[in-house]
Protein backbone atom coordinates (compact mmCIF):
# COMPACT_ATOMS: atom_id res chain seq x y z
CA UNK A 1 0.00 0.00 0.00
CA UNK A 2 1.14 3.60 -1.06
CA UNK A 3 1.10 6.24 1.60
CA UNK A 4 -0.39 9.39 -0.05
CA UNK A 5 -1.32 12.84 1.49
CA UNK A 6 -4.79 14.42 1.83
CA UNK A 7 -3.33 16.46 -1.10
CA UNK A 8 -2.65 13.74 -3.59
CA UNK A 9 -5.76 11.61 -2.68
CA UNK A 10 -7.79 14.63 -3.38
CA UNK A 11 -6.74 14.43 -7.43
CA UNK A 12 -7.97 10.94 -7.27
CA UNK A 13 -11.15 10.60 -4.55
CA UNK A 14 -13.57 12.90 -3.51
CA UNK A 15 -12.50 13.52 0.04
CA UNK A 16 -15.29 14.55 2.38
CA UNK A 17 -13.50 15.34 6.25
CA UNK A 18 -17.24 15.58 7.57
CA UNK A 19 -18.84 12.33 7.39
CA UNK A 20 -22.46 12.34 5.87
CA UNK A 21 -25.55 11.97 7.93
CA UNK A 22 -28.44 11.12 6.09
CA UNK A 23 -31.71 13.14 7.75
CA UNK A 24 -34.64 10.52 9.10
CA UNK A 25 -38.32 11.60 7.73
CA UNK A 26 -40.90 11.43 10.52
CA UNK A 27 -41.90 8.20 9.65
CA UNK A 28 -38.13 7.01 10.04
CA UNK A 29 -37.68 8.98 13.89
CA UNK A 30 -41.34 7.16 14.89
CA UNK A 31 -39.99 3.72 14.09
CA UNK A 32 -36.35 3.95 15.44
CA UNK A 33 -38.65 4.91 18.76
CA UNK A 34 -40.47 1.97 18.32
CA UNK A 35 -37.94 -0.50 17.43
CA UNK A 36 -35.87 1.11 20.59
CA UNK A 37 -39.26 -0.06 22.72
CA UNK A 38 -39.91 -3.36 21.19
CA UNK A 39 -35.86 -4.62 21.60
CA UNK A 40 -37.34 -4.61 25.27
CA UNK A 41 -40.76 -5.37 24.83
CA UNK A 42 -41.27 -6.25 28.69
CA UNK A 43 -39.59 -3.67 30.28
CA UNK A 44 -41.61 -1.27 32.28
CA UNK A 45 -41.99 1.89 31.58
CA UNK A 46 -42.75 5.29 33.50
CA UNK A 47 -46.08 6.71 32.19
CA UNK A 48 -46.72 11.20 32.73
CA UNK A 49 -49.41 12.07 34.11
CA UNK A 50 -52.33 14.02 33.10
CA UNK A 51 -51.17 15.04 30.07
CA UNK A 52 -54.52 16.20 29.25
CA UNK A 53 -55.16 18.24 31.90
CA UNK A 54 -52.06 20.61 32.03
CA UNK A 55 -52.17 24.11 30.25
CA UNK A 56 -49.34 23.47 27.41
CA UNK A 57 -46.82 25.20 28.70
CA UNK A 58 -46.82 22.92 31.63
CA UNK A 59 -47.27 19.60 29.58
CA UNK A 60 -44.72 20.78 26.99
CA UNK A 61 -42.53 20.43 29.84
CA UNK A 62 -43.42 17.00 31.43
CA UNK A 63 -41.18 14.42 31.43
CA UNK A 64 -40.11 11.73 34.03
CA UNK A 65 -37.55 9.06 34.54
CA UNK A 66 -37.50 5.97 32.53
CA UNK A 67 -40.40 6.76 30.25
CA UNK A 68 -41.13 6.41 26.85
CA UNK A 69 -39.89 9.63 25.84
CA UNK A 70 -36.10 9.02 28.10
CA UNK A 71 -36.20 5.39 25.49
CA UNK A 72 -35.85 8.17 22.78
CA UNK A 73 -33.77 10.76 24.66
CA UNK A 74 -30.96 7.59 25.41
CA UNK A 75 -30.73 6.78 22.01
CA UNK A 76 -27.60 8.67 20.30
CA UNK A 77 -29.16 8.14 16.93
CA UNK A 78 -32.25 10.26 17.51
CA UNK A 79 -30.29 12.89 19.42
CA UNK A 80 -27.89 13.60 16.50
CA UNK A 81 -31.20 13.68 14.43
CA UNK A 82 -32.54 16.62 16.52
CA UNK A 83 -34.40 15.24 19.28
CA UNK A 84 -32.77 17.82 22.14
CA UNK A 85 -34.08 16.73 25.47
CA UNK A 86 -36.73 14.02 26.63
CA UNK A 87 -39.78 16.26 27.54
CA UNK A 88 -43.43 16.17 26.02
CA UNK A 89 -42.95 18.91 23.71
CA UNK A 90 -39.86 18.46 22.52
CA UNK A 91 -41.03 15.18 21.63
CA UNK A 92 -44.11 16.49 20.21
CA UNK A 93 -41.83 18.79 17.68
CA UNK A 94 -39.07 15.81 16.83
CA UNK A 95 -41.55 13.02 16.18
CA UNK A 96 -44.09 15.76 14.44
CA UNK A 97 -46.87 14.25 16.63
CA UNK A 98 -50.13 15.53 18.06
CA UNK A 99 -51.13 15.87 21.46
CA UNK A 100 -53.65 13.46 20.99
CA UNK A 101 -51.51 10.63 19.74
CA UNK A 102 -48.92 11.41 22.26
CA UNK A 103 -51.13 11.38 24.98
CA UNK A 104 -52.04 7.74 23.67
CA UNK A 105 -48.36 6.92 23.62
CA UNK A 106 -47.43 8.44 26.79
CA UNK A 107 -50.40 9.18 29.54
CA UNK A 108 -51.25 7.31 32.67
CA UNK A 109 -55.08 7.37 32.52
CA UNK A 110 -54.90 4.24 29.49
CA UNK A 111 -52.42 2.12 31.83
CA UNK A 112 -51.86 3.11 35.08
CA UNK A 113 -48.17 4.09 36.24
CA UNK A 114 -46.42 2.21 34.26
CA UNK A 115 -46.40 0.75 30.93
CA UNK A 116 -44.84 -1.97 29.40
CA UNK A 117 -42.35 -0.55 26.39
CA UNK A 118 -44.23 -2.89 23.54
CA UNK A 119 -47.51 -1.17 24.47
CA UNK A 120 -45.71 1.91 23.83
CA UNK A 121 -44.39 0.65 21.02
CA UNK A 122 -47.38 0.00 19.49
CA UNK A 123 -49.08 3.39 20.01
CA UNK A 124 -46.19 4.97 18.30
CA UNK A 125 -46.20 2.37 15.08
CA UNK A 126 -50.16 3.56 15.03
CA UNK A 127 -49.39 7.03 15.33
CA UNK A 128 -46.81 6.81 12.17
CA UNK A 129 -49.74 4.81 10.08
CA UNK A 130 -52.42 7.60 10.83
CA UNK A 131 -54.36 5.40 13.30
CA UNK A 132 -55.34 6.09 17.11
CA UNK A 133 -54.45 2.94 19.29
CA UNK A 134 -57.95 3.89 21.65
CA UNK A 135 -61.03 4.36 20.09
Amino acid sequence: MKHQSRDQLQNVADISLHPVHTVMDRTQRLARWAELLESDPGRSLAALHGTEYRPPRERDAMRCENSPLAVAFDDPVLREQGLSDDTYGEAKRFFEVSDDQLHEIVCYCHVGDRMMASRAAYCIRAASEGRHFFG
